[in-house]
């Protein structure tokens, strides 16, 4: 214990994030597989990328493997907060089945978990910026952890929350602060991780957490001596708030005209703000409030964007590029002043739909698939690219079944859910193909469905259209077969059961 103590001050010391403990390999190398490079931003919606056609933002490196890999235009979170979308990454399993309908705390232990696997089967494994565990270090297989969580972050707005952080151990990228510049404050800048004001940056850049996980991207691959191929996993907290950019970046989007808010009629209801604090989650702000949000947001996803391109080259400094399969997503969205909408949790495109590119070295590029993707695809995807089959049925589905060959067979649809969040008003159920979409809204039944097609902001919705009845009855009927193996509350008589009280969890969680 003493010298895993002494290790990690002498890597703090030299400004380096310090590794976690160790495992023993489990079995012998491999050298024809490939690397597994997995990439993923915090809340970064799917139409925040140059290649989905938005003219307004930045994204040359992620454009470029989408033009390189496969990019599905339909990729969605099932449960959009942070825990229970890294719980479908991590296990390759639905809401129902991996447990968590809401947010809250990830298990201590699945029966099954990613980086485990990888790393039983032969893989390096390592971890660098945010994973959400609680606690923090416990590793679900990761070898080595180079952690910034995103709790230990931005302001605080309430003396027990600021209590509680002040108690929690100091991540690795604020060790590494302190050893750079002791006397200062990396959260000077003074935004909440949920605020809606953003602003430059206060500090010099190379202070910033996003370059310090670009950095230890770079210093992890440069020195990687192992003789096992690496499962790398580098997980930005941004573009999450607080929308922080450095100011260099900040700039480049002074003049450009940031999109506006799409708001249905619908959304009337959320047009009071929630609070008088800078971290509502519903309100309509005037259209200068929310230009400045954006302009934020998406300078932070275009200083990600960096990040990526150094880590890309780097791969290809070293020849590994061709050798590595790269998967790129984000646990969720952000409304960002969509229907008076702002943070996660909704049953929204804004929310639900995130980016999703993989990259396969040798197979053909450019492609946009149709078909609906989601997170716990994720995991299926780097076993098979791995030449692995999992030891147990997932419901997730190797996205590269699409990559090689468009896919014949593909799910019609995907559930996505999220329990009470915000307020009960927010506690729901929704199907979609990626064409339509169906939400059920547990509180009091009411029905929304939309023609994502002709309607992508989900302005109009047809719910209460005669015309469109008989599409809402065909995809009432799949809601109900897709719950009715959960029972009551969530089917009662073979029709939808209201849930007032919500279900945060399903008997699976472990």
């Amino acid at each position: 214990m003493q010298n895993r103590r002494m290790l990690r001050r002498a890597f703090v010391g030299m400004g380096i994030a310090a590794p976690s403990v160790g495992f023993q390999r489990a079995v012998p190398p491999k050298r024809d597989r490939l690397n597994l490079l997995f990439v993923m931003t915090d809340q970064q919606r799917g139409d925040c990328l140059g290649v989905d056609g938005n003219a307004a933002i930045r994204t040359p490196n992620l454009d470029r493997l989408a033009k390189e890999g496969t990019r599905f235009r339909h990729a969605y979170s099932s449960t959009p907060t942070c825990t229970p979308a890294r719980c479908g990454l991590l296990t390759g399993l639905s809401p129902w089945n991996h447990g968590m309908l809401g947010y809250g705390e990830i298990p201590r232990r699945f029966a099954y978990e990613k980086p485990r696997a990888l790393r039983e089967a032969g893989y390096s494994t390592a971890t660098i910026g945010k994973n959400h565990f609680a606690p923090w270090r416990n590793s679900h297989g990761y070898e080595q952890m180079f952690l910034d969580e995103h709790a230990a972050g931005g302001m605080v707005h309430d003396k027990v929350a600021m209590e509680k952080r002040a108690a929690e151990e100091r991540t690795d990228y604020e060790a590494w602060f302190y050893s750079q510049e002791p006397h200062l404050n990396p959260h000077v800048t003074g935004l909440g991780w949920n605020d809606y004001a953003a602003r430059p940056f206060a500090l010099h850049e190379r202070l910033h957490p996003t370059t310090w996980m670009g950095d230890t991207a770079v210093r992890y691959l440069e020195s990687y001596r192992d003789a096992r191929p690496f499962y790398l996993k580098v997980s930005f907290i941004r573009p999450h708030s607080p929308y922080d950019p450095p100011e260099r970046i900040w700039n480049q989007y002074r003049d450009v005209a940031m999109p506006e808010a799409q708001v249905g009629a619908w959304a009337g209801k959320f047009a009071a703000p929630s609070s008088d604090r800078p971290d509502i989650w519903h309100g309509k702000l005037d259209a200068r409030t929310i230009a400045n949000t954006r302009r934020g947001y998406y300078a932070c996803i275009t200083h990600v964007d960096e990040q990526i391109g150094r880590i890309v080259e780097t791969l290809e400094k070293q020849k590994k590029l061709d050798e590595t399969l790269m998967v790129f997503t984000s646990d969720h969205g952000d409304m960002t002043g969509d229907h008076n909408l702002w943070r996660k949790s909704y049953a929204y495109e804004a929310s639900v739909r995130v980016p999703m590119i993989v990259r396969l070295p040798g197979a053909k590029g450019g492609q946009v698939m149709e078909q609906p993707v989601e997170l716990r695809d994720v995991f299926p995807t780097l076993l098979d690219g791995a030449g692995l089959s999992p030891s147990r049925k997932l419901d997730g589905e190797s996205m590269l079944k699409l990559v090689r060959d468009g896919g014949s067979a593909w799910r019609p649809f995907i559930d996505l859910e999220h329990n009470v969040c915000y307020s009960p008003v927010n506690n729901w159920s929704a199907l979609t193909d990626g064409r339509m979409k169906y939400i059920f809204h547990a509180l009091d039944g009411q029905e929304q469905l939309f023609d994502l097609t002709k309607d992508p902001h989900e302005v109009r919705d047809l719910a209460g259209e005669t015309e469109a009845s008989l599409a809402l009855s065909l995809w009432r009927q799949r809601m109900v077969s897709h719950l009715s193996e959960r029972g009551a509350p969530f089917v009662v008589n073979g029709r939808l059961g209201l849930r007032p009280k919500g279900v945060a969890a399903s008997p699976n969680l472990p």
